[in-house]
Formats: C-alpha cells, structure tokens, sequence
C-alpha cells in the first residue's frame, strides 16, 4: 500500500512539472501568453479601381417573327431551342393560293404587252394615212388654186387629214393607256411574287429560338401572333446602373477607350467573362439617382443567358502605389474598421483604418498602415493591443480540427 501512494505522488510531481513547463513556453519572459496568429506582409501595388453593382444579362436583338402573308402553316424546319444562323429556313406556309396569283399577274402582263404592239401597230397605220393624207390635201389645194379642181374636193381632202391625225392622237393615247396598264400590271407581278416568297420564312437574325408558339397545320394570319421568338446571344448586353457621382468620371475615361467590364455568374462558380462599356444611357433616373449603362460581352461559350442576375466589375482607373493587405486582416472593432499590427517586438498595435476600393481577396488602405508592414490575418478575436504574438502558417481551407 506504501510502494502504491509513493508512485501515485510521484506520478503527480511529474505531471505537474509538465503543466508548468507548458505553461512557461506559451507565455514570454516573464509576460503574458504569446497568442498564436496567420499574419502577412502589407504590400505597394497598382490597384484598378472599379464599381461592382448587380446587372441583367439581355438579348443583343430581340425578334418576333411573324407571317407577312395568310394561309397554313405547312411545315416548321427546327426544333425549339435550337441555334439558327441569319437566313436559316424556319416556316413554310402553303403557296399554292400564291403561286396561282403570280401566274394570273404574269398572263395580265402577256396581255398588256400584246395591247401595246397592237396599239404601236395601228399607230403606224395612222402614221402612214396621216402622211398621204397630207400629199393629198396639198395637192387638193394646189389643183383648187389653178381651178383644176373643185373647192368641194379640197376641203373633203383637208377633212380626212385631220380625221387621220385625230385618229392617231386617239391610238397614241391608246397605247400611253396600255403601257400604264402593263406597269401596273408588272408591279402586282412583282406583289405576287414577294407574296411567294413569304411562303418561306427565314431567320432574320441568328441566334436561339424560344419555344415554338404556332404548330404546323394551323392557319395564321398576316402580322398577327408571333411564331417564334429569336434571341441573339452572340454577343449579349448586360445592363446595370451606377451612382450619378461616377458619371462625370465613366464619361471621361470612356471618351479615349471603352472602359472594361467584367461579369461574374452568382451561382458560387466564379466563371466570368470580360467585355466593354457599349452604352452610357442618355439621361440620369431622378428616382434612384443613377445612371444606366449597358455593356457588350462576345459570349462564345453562352456562359451569360437572357433575364440572368450576374455581378458586374466596372473598371475605372488603376490606382497607383496602393497599400494593399488581404481582406481577412480588416476587422470592426468599436470605433469603426481597424487592423492589428506586429511591432517588431512582436506585440501588436490595433489600429483605425480607413479602407479604398477591394478587389477579390484584397483590400486598399488608404490610412493606417504602410506598406512593408506585417499585419495579422487570422486569430484576430483573442487579440489586444499590446498582446505578445508568434506567427504560425495560416490553415488550410477546409481544414477542420484535429
């Protein structure tokens, strides 16, 4: 029972001797505990400076096609959803009705024109007995003057040539009336023809098709319901407003080259694309006092779709020699933002900060810290001013505890 309580004391001393070795290397010489912490190097970089708001993806063109003629829809040449190039086939509606009226135009225009030659040959006709009927009278006249001939027979001689001359002003008019009718007559073949050739109904523009809202066999009538709808996706707008404040400075930046634009999807991807400012809107909204921009993305791999919420990144200018630390050092403590910084005898100053623009995981500083100096980054919440610190490496992300 002896041996047994001397080694349980014994146990005890050395436990005890451990706490306190333990104890003496978390605390410094002769101070407090030294606080574990992630730090890094505040850095001098040139930062762009930019505007992130939320914006809506749009169609560049937006399309409703519609049938210019009447009649029944014969037959849809894609499937809903598809993608169609400019000029792609997409309806066909029966021409028969049409090809009917072009042939009855084309034999109106054969008839006009047989008019015509008809007409221009009586014309000739006239021309000729105008001409003998001309010498005739003359020589009327003249046999009249020698008392040759009767006075009777002369002016029965000038009668018939102005009776010749009526007659060819009349078949003159005539044939002035049937080229009108043939122009007519030319211009409801061409009618007819451009009627046929709404039959077929193309792509006015390329891009992707909606749903199909008529289905072959039905009739339709002209201009009237949409039978699809096509979006042109390649490139796309996204729309977005910013603060009036930026106006003055988006204008003049913009006015030398069209300023960056970069969208990100919300959907914690992080895929994104960049584009350019394409639309500065022409008047300020005095409800929300903003003003509206649009901007221009290729969209090759139809990363952004109509009607979708995405993040915007306007950049403006770049910032030059920035202080710049990580995000994760910038805390709120009770007088506003501030950052913990490592003194070179390792003890730590909270200092107010005033911060500029972020940009991913980085933030500006625009008063408070300079640049070279070591600020902490993480186990900031056991952390006072003048707390003892030792920089340990930073955790992994998704590193959980051991």
């Amino acid at each position: 029972m002896r041996n047994i309580l001397l080694t349980f004391l014994a146990g005890c001393l050395f436990a005890l001797c451990g706490c306190k070795k333990d104890q003496a290397q978390q605390k410094g010489p002769g101070g407090p505990p030294v606080m574990p912490v992630s730090v890094a190097k505040a850095t001098e970089e040139s930062v762009p400076t930019e505007l992130q708001v939320v914006g809506t993806v749009e169609a560049s063109a937006v399309v409703q096609v519609k049938s210019q003629i009447a009649g029944q829809l014969l037959t849809v040449s894609f499937t809903e959803g598809q993608n169609v190039k400019q000029g792609d086939l997409l309806f066909q509606i029966d021409p028969r009705p049409y090809d009917d009226a072009l042939r009855q135009a084309e034999a109106a225009v054969e008839r006009d024109q047989a008019q015509i030659t008809q007409a221009e040959a009586t014309l000739a006709q006239n021309a000729a007995q105008v001409k003998f009927a001309e010498t005739d009278a003359a020589r009327q006249e003249q046999l009249n003057q020698e008392k040759l001939a009767s006075k009777m027979t002369a002016d029965q001689a000038r009668t018939t040539l102005d009776m010749n001359r009526a007659a060819s002003r009349a078949t003159q008019a005539s044939v002035g009336t049937a080229r009108a009718t043939l122009a007519a007559d030319e211009a409801a073949v061409a009618k007819a023809r451009l009627d046929r050739s709404y039959c077929e109904i193309h792509a006015p523009i390329s891009g992707r098709t909606g749903n199909l809202l008529v289905h072959a066999g039905n009739l339709v009538k002209e201009n009237d319901v949409p039978l699809v709808v096509i979006n042109q996706v390649e490139p796309i707008f996204v729309d977005f407003a910013v603060p009036e404040d930026h106006l003055g400075a988006i204008r003049r930046l913009n006015a030398g080259h069209p300023l960056a634009v970069k969208a990100t999807l919300q959907d914690g991807s992080g895929r994104s694309e960049a584009g350019s400012l394409a639309v500065i809107d022409n008047t300020v909204d005095a409800s929300t006092g903003t003003i509206h921009l649009k901007a221009t993305f290729e969209n090759r791999d139809l990363m952004l779709w109509p009607g979708q919420f995405v993040s915007v990144a306007l950049m403006l200018d770049t910032l030059r020699n920035a202080t710049v630390v990580p995000s994760e050092a910038v805390q709120m403590g009770r007088l506003g933002q501030v950052v913990f910084v490592v003194k070179p005898d390792n003890s730590v100053d909270m200092r107010p900060v005033t911060l500029g623009t972020s940009l991913g995981k980085k933030t500006v500083i625009e008063k408070g810290v300079a640049p070279g100096e070591t600020v902490v980054t993480d186990g900031q919440m056991a952390l006072f001013p003048g707390a003892t610190v030792r920089a340990v490496e930073a955790p992994k992300a998704g590193a959980g505890p051991q």
